[in-house]
């Protein structure tokens, strides 16, 4: 009987369903298009962030407007109303010459007071639309221009002008007309300041309030000041509170009088241009910085603030700007920032006191001999010496921006050197935002160094202990609960950390340290005595189970050592009282008065544990699988050779794993610098740029999440937090970049041992 032949295999054994092929396509195209789908997304966002920060860097844009004819001589006053459609002109007689902008008509308002009658000196406060008047027989008074706006059914406005006439008021200190006066206005405080050929008074105005009616304004009190200048008054500006006033005379000198307990007295004398003096002093918005110019072009700023040393504010050069150009200079600040219109023979440039730049600049048609801007700072006017009016259109939404308004040092108002600060919102409408950026990227690189600096050594060492020496059956314990660690909720954590961590930290700073110190010493003291232990005892022990030995000698230790804290306190860390010669045994006290640094209940140190802890699992799992991977082979090889456990993991597991290992401490690092919660709730959230453990911090993701909700959309405060937030992407793209590179070739170089 012949044998059976062999079955014929099936010819399309090999042969794939078309539905699993098809299946593998679309699953393909699906993954493809997914991944595109990923870069497109990440690329819109960076084109949306990018497109939100640019008009931050943008200059002011200005368009000029027709040239308004208003015949009848020079102008000494120009002023406008709050919404650009209708300036005046005051040419110092008793009339005041209102313009409709829409249509050129004018319409000519008497001042009542002034009938008959011609001004010696004028001066005019741009804030109440005020116009302060001085005559040749020495009586000083004013007037107000008011604007009254009416609507139509139809929703459309319209303007009508009056003039409110204020009091007359003199003095006997004095003879001749008056050469220069200013009125500042604080509302129920006022100052006047009246200079004539032979003295200078400073006239205290308050108004008296009535049962019935208005309250009435009235003299409280004269200052002779004559003696204190000792020289001709070339010029006079009054401060917007009415408590102070800067008197420029021939010899260069400025002098600065404050109101002082019913007094006016000389606080300082300063010469911001030598022996000339200023040709134009004008204060700025909020009264507290003066713009100083003189005939040559050359703008200095001077700001009130205290000197190191003084408890007095006292006025103090912060910027000097370009020159402004040749001529008579003109000068009009804005009423809504920091901003001010200034120029020179025909050149003009719109500048901003905060960033100390130039906005924009340009040539007028014209040489102007006044100048205004509106209330909403959206049109600017000036007026030549033939009574020619000019409108420009001013837009500049972000006059506070910069690159060194973000990422340098400024001089703000009040401070006494250029600072980073970040100050985003204000109580009143004169505040000067503060928008540095690099407190927050301080900040953010301070509570990740910290929180890495607790993290890394616990998450490593335990990832090599788990992956090298840890038994099988504990492992299995470890790993999980470890990994659950990383799913505890940011704000849960930043809860603990305000709530329960800060206040104990507070008060056993001393007990950390002794703890932080004993623990790594006893474990190796430990390790070293146990090396020396004969095989009988120490093989009773085997498989990795040396941490039974160890445990309760570090929980002894750590406990004594936090108990044996308030004796270190009492030891070494001992505040003395200044003034009553009292010792006193606080960490908290001691800290700064040694470091002269400050100590916060809610401060780096509780960032540096509780944000650690947050970041443990995420370094300790990633860490742990890149170490258990290595090939077995390449260990038993090593063991084989008669390498110790030690030298099996310091030579062959922890350089084969090196990429591994180094991928976990950067995604620890972006888990860490992306932190937001725990951040806000535990560092007291205070911008600063000092790398003081004990003090609080901002950092950007915190920064962003707590104040955009309330920014408004388009705002330059609005687009600043975008830019944080390209900062803080730019920071980890740069980091991780590099790491990546790292990365790369430390798997290069031990690819394969």
């Amino acid at each position: 009987m012949s044998p059976a032949s062999p079955p014929t295999p099936d010819p399309k054994r090999f042969e794939v369903s078309k539905r699993t092929l098809l299946l593998d396509r679309v699953m393909t195209q699906l993954i493809r298009i997914g991944g595109l789908a990923v870069i497109v997304a990440v690329f819109g966002i960076f084109f949306f962030i990018v497109r939100e920060i640019l008009p931050l860097f943008s200059g002011a844009h200005v368009a000029a407007e027709e040239v308004v004819e208003t015949p009848g001589g020079r102008p000494l006053v120009l002023g406008v109303d709050e919404w650009g459609e209708m300036p005046f002109l005051y040419r110092g007689d008793g009339q005041v010459v209102f313009v409709s902008m829409a249509d050129g008509a004018r319409q000519v308002v008497p001042v009542p007071s002034l009938e008959g009658l011609a001004p010696s000196a004028v001066a005019y406060d741009p804030v109440h639309r005020r116009v302060a008047v001085g005559l040749g027989d020495g009586r000083v008074g004013s007037f107000r221009v008011v604007y009254e706006t009416k609507f139509n059914e139809a929703g459309e406005r319209s303007i009508l002008p009056t003039i409110e006439a204020e009091p007359w008021f003199e003095d006997s200190i004095g003879e001749g007309p008056v050469t220069a006066l200013s009125y500042g206005d604080g509302g129920d405080k006022r100052l006047l300041v009246v200079a004539r050929q032979s003295g200078l008074a400073a006239l205290r105005l308050g108004q008296k309030r009535a049962l019935i009616g208005k309250p009435k304004l009235t003299l409280q009190g004269t200052a002779d000041l004559t003696a204190e200048v000792g020289s001709p008054v070339v010029s006079i500006v009054s401060s917007q509170n009415g408590e102070a006033a800067l008197v420029a005379g021939a010899d260069g000198k400025v002098r600065y009088f404050q109101v002082d307990g019913g007094e006016v007295t000389l606080r300082q004398t300063f010469a911001p241009f030598g022996d000339t003096p200023p040709a134009r002093m004008d204060y700025l918005f909020g009264g507290v910085s003066v713009a100083m110019t003189d005939t040559t072009g050359h703008q200095k700023i001077y700001s009130l603030f205290r000197p190191e040393g003084s408890t007095v504010r006292l006025f103090g050069e912060t910027k000097e700007f370009d020159r402004v150009g040749e001529g008579v200079p003109v000068f009009a600040p804005s009423l809504r920032n920091k901003s001010f219109l200034t120029g020179a023979g025909g050149t003009l440039s719109v500048r901003h006191l905060t960033s100390g730049s130039t906005r924009w600049e340009g040539k007028a048609e014209f040489v102007p001999v006044a100048a205004t801007i509106d209330g909403k700072t959206e049109h600017f006017f000036i007026a030549g010496d033939d009574g020619r009016i000019q409108r420009f259109e001013l837009e500049d939404p972000h006059p506070e921006a910069g690159w060194r308004a973000f990422f340098g040092k400024v001089w703000y108002e009040g401070g006494s050197e250029p600072v980073f600060q970040w100050q985003s919102t204000g109580g009143s409408d004169d505040f000067e935002p503060k928008l540095s950026l690099i407190p927050l990227i301080v900040g953010s690189l301070k509570g990740t160094f910290y929180a890495l600096l607790f993290s890394i050594p616990i998450a490593l060492l335990a990832a090599v202990f788990s992956a090298a020496f840890l038994p099988h059956d504990m492992k299995r314990v470890v790993k999980p609960a470890m990994e659950i660690m990383a799913s505890l909720p940011s704000v849960v954590l930043g809860f603990l950390a305000g709530i329960w961590l800060a206040p104990i930290i507070e008060d056993k700073v001393p007990s950390i340290l002794l703890v932080c110190l004993s623990l790594p010493v006893s474990a190796l003291l430990v390790g070293l005595i146990w090396s020396r232990q004969p095989m009988a005892i120490r093989g009773k022990f085997e498989g990795g189970r040396e941490w039974m030995v160890l445990l309760p000698v570090l929980v002894l230790v750590g406990w004594i050592a936090w108990e044996l804290g308030p004796v270190l306190e009492r030891l070494a860390f001992v505040y003395k009282d200044a003034s009553t010669g009292k010792e006193i045994a606080d960490f908290r006290l001691w800290w700064p008065q040694v470091t002269g640094l400050s100590f916060d209940q809610r401060n780096s140190l509780v960032v540096g544990f509780m944000m650690g802890f947050a970041v443990i699992p995420v370094i300790f799992t990633i860490a742990e699988d890149a170490l258990s991977n290595v090939p077995k082979t390449l260990t038993a090889a090593s063991a084989a050779l008669g390498a110790s456990r030690w030298q099996v993991v310091r030579t062959v597991i922890i350089p084969v794993a090196s990429p591994g290992i180094f991928s976990a401490l950067m995604i620890g690092f972006g888990r860490a610098v992306g932190e937001t919660m725990i951040v806000v709730m535990a560092t007291g959230n205070t911008p600063v740029t000092e790398w003081n453990i004990f003090s609080g911090m901002r950092t950007l993701s915190a920064n962003i999440a707590v104040e955009l909700p309330e920014a408004a959309p388009g705002s330059t405060h609005y687009r600043t937090l975008f830019l944080g937030a390209l900062v803080l992407f730019m920071l980890t793209f740069i980091l991780n970049s590099v790491a990546e590179v790292m990365r790369q070739r430390l798997r290069e170089k031990n690819k394969l041992v």
